[in-house]
């Protein structure tokens, strides 16, 4: 099927914004535009009004930079989670798959990335100095490193540990059921959960 020709000037911009998308080829685009246009108006003003407050009023958590609908997530303001047990995350996506283990109780950090110099991400760019602080200033008894068991993760644990290993708290790692490569959110939930209760000392994985 050729689609470099529209019909509408209209249909093809709304097309090669849906293509904009991750894993969203051209023909898929099509096909979910052309599914909209099938549905009624309200349907859609409903679904770009959704899209268009997404944008503009999400915000991050000011304590773990979660995504959340105010200045704090709804998990660093629930009094019956674990403020001593902090959780260290590479993205959004990552405290969702915990999350849904039901295993863990305790709070999360989340880094917006891993260390990369290939990708000309360090350190700074990433939430690191604000984790730093939440240990300073005290409460904390365990941080827990729940990166993905890639090099780009292992190197960021690595200098996490570095920073934090004067710190008087405990430091501890996913047990490696998460195989070695493998992204957590591609982790099955069973494997993720025992993961998190079975975790290990980091020392113990670096000695």
């Amino acid at each position: 099927m050729n689609i470099d020709h529209f019909p509408s000037r209209l249909l093809e911009e709304a097309v090669t914004e849906f293509s904009k998308l991750p894993g969203i080829g051209k023909k898929t685009a099509l096909r979910l535009v052309l599914h909209l246009l099938k549905k009624e108006q309200d349907e859609v003003h409903r679904f770009s009004e959704a899209m268009t407050r997404l944008r503009d009023e999400v915000k991050h958590c000011r304590l773990c930079h979660n995504i959340s609908d105010s200045d704090q997530c709804n998990i660093c303001s629930n009094i019956a989670r674990d403020h001593g047990v902090v959780c260290v995350v590479e993205n959004i996506r990552d405290v969702m798959s915990i999350e849904n283990t039901q295993q863990f109780r305790g709070v999360y950090h989340v880094l917006g990335g891993i260390i990369s110099p290939m990708d000309g991400i360090g350190p700074s760019d990433l939430e690191i100095d604000s984790l730093l602080k939440r240990v300073e200033e005290g409460g904390i008894r365990e941080v827990i490193f729940a990166l993905s068991t890639t090099m780009e993760g292992d190197s960021t644990n690595f200098f996490l540990f570095k920073k934090l290993k004067g710190s008087n708290i405990r430091i501890t790692t996913l047990a490696r059921g998460v195989s070695v490569g493998d992204e957590l959110e591609y982790t099955d939930e069973l494997t993720l959960g025992r993961s998190i209760v079975n975790r290990l000392l980091y020392e113990q994985i670096i000695s």
